[in-house]
């Protein structure tokens, strides 16, 4: 590529990258990750914050422009070869006469790109990448980067950093009725914003659609090829109607056209590796069990199931359930459903046990309180747990019947509480 023309582009998305205002710090401890030696590997789904995480990591390093080098590959203007790493390099060196710390975004579109990160880095230079997808990512740092990397997963704003957004703090142990009311208030409407940055922003929830086609036609069907698009997309629509609910390969096939079923299984892989939909295992010692058995479908964000599923307001509890979800993976939690003669939608597993059993429920009183409470006490009783977690949006739990062993805790509390911030 044209030397000059490269260094122009450099020069302007280093531009956009020091021009991000307002960002907030996300629940992440980031000195452990600046002090490694070793390559640190940002990845999420598009839109999430990766790039600003970068920023905050550079802003935290206290480097100045001589000091590091930026430049994002999800950028047309630029030819996707892996020669274009070694010249972004030399350049850098060539205008600053400095070796450089390296912020590389969107790694992913350059093939082969774990070659050159792996010269770098036996070069004893500091170097930071981010990717949108799981597979490739995975996939070439078994090849290359094994044993040195750490990974970052990084997701939409959490109910935490949500209100950190949107400048509003509570002290949860000095609630008074007003500042309780303002809190169920912003807690409602992150259930029906979530947590993309830009959504939360500009309170524009429409922007999910374009996220989606972004996803469905760049990280899926462009990248993989594929001729069934229409196909793809309903299985994607399907999904967001149905989160939180067990799927079977034969309905996919029904409401997809798909006849193969190994078509449909690696469309699921493909949105998975997006990370825009995750399959939540049943709980089974038997690890050929866990395999055989359905799944439960989950999102991303909870605003998806809200702009682009159908019945929001029938399946809210559902919602409530995938935000749970989603804290408990960003929470780094090893996670299941139970099914027996009754369900619970979480259980937590540490080693070669579960450790916590949690239920979810939109609403709890008298008429359903004993079903919530049945599901939470079979996984007790089976994983021999001597606490459960029931979870609900109420903020008064005083109509709620007592249960031995189980805490009835609003999910909004839980949310708040037990993350590390880095300051």
């Amino acid at each position: 590529m044209n030397k000059e023309r490269l260094k122009e582009i450099m020069f302007d998305q280093k531009d956009v990258f020091n021009s991000r205002k307002h960002l907030i710090h996300r629940d992440i401890e980031l000195d452990k990750y600046i002090k490694t030696s070793q390559v640190v590997i940002v990845s999420g789904i598009r839109r999430c914050g990766k790039s600003s995480l970068l920023f905050l990591i550079k802003q935290k390093m206290n480097l100045d422009e001589s000091e590091y080098c930026y430049f994002n590959f999800d950028d047309e203007r630029i030819m996707a070869d892996i020669s274009i790493l070694e010249d972004i390099y030399n350049l850098h060196i060539e205008v600053y006469g400095k070796v450089p710390v390296l912020f590389m975004d969107e790694i992913q579109n350059i093939g082969n790109w774990e070659k050159f990160v792996n010269r770098m880095f036996e070069q004893g230079i500091k170097i930071f990448v981010t990717g949108s997808n799981a597979r490739l990512l995975s996939s070439e740092i078994s090849t290359s980067l094994t044993g040195r990397n750490k990974l970052i997963e990084i997701y939409p704003f959490s109910f935490s950093e949500y209100l950190r957004f949107i400048g509003n703090h509570y002290d949860l142990d000095h609630l008074i009725p007003k500042s309780r009311a303002l809190l169920m208030k912003d807690f409602n409407s992150y259930i029906e914003t979530g947590g993309f940055p830009l959504v939360v922003k500009e309170h524009d929830t429409e922007l999910i659609n374009a996220y989606f086609q972004d996803i469905l036609y760049r990280d899926i069907i462009a990248r993989y090829r594929l001729t069934q698009v229409n196909e793809i997309k309903q299985i994607g629509l399907y999904f967001a109607s149905n989160i939180g609910k067990l799927f079977s390969y034969s309905t996919l096939q029904e409401i997809s056209g798909v006849k193969s079923l190994s078509s449909i299984r690696d469309y699921l892989s493909y949105y998975e590796q997006s990370y825009l939909y995750f399959y939540l295992k049943k709980f089974d010692y038997s690890v050929k069990k866990q395999v055989m058995n359905p799944k439960k479908v989950y999102t991303i964000d909870q605003a998806v199931a809200h702009r682009l599923g159908f019945n929001f307001s029938e399946n809210r509890g559902r919602v409530l359930e995938n935000i749970v979800y989603l804290e408990l993976r960003r929470r780094g939690k090893e996670i299941y459903y139970h099914s027996g003669k009754k369900e619970c939608d979480f259980l937590v597993k540490e080693g070669l046990g579960v450790v916590e059993a949690i239920q979810v429920a939109w609403q709890v009183d008298a008429t359903n309180a004993r079903r919530e409470f049945q599901g939470l006490e079979e996984a007790m009783t089976m994983y021999n747990l001597k606490q459960g977690l029931l979870l609900t949006l109420s903020s008064d739990n005083s109509m709620i019947p007592s249960h031995p062993g189980i805490e009835v805790v609003p999910v909004w509390q839980w949310l708040m509480i037990g993350m590390t911030r880095d300051a």
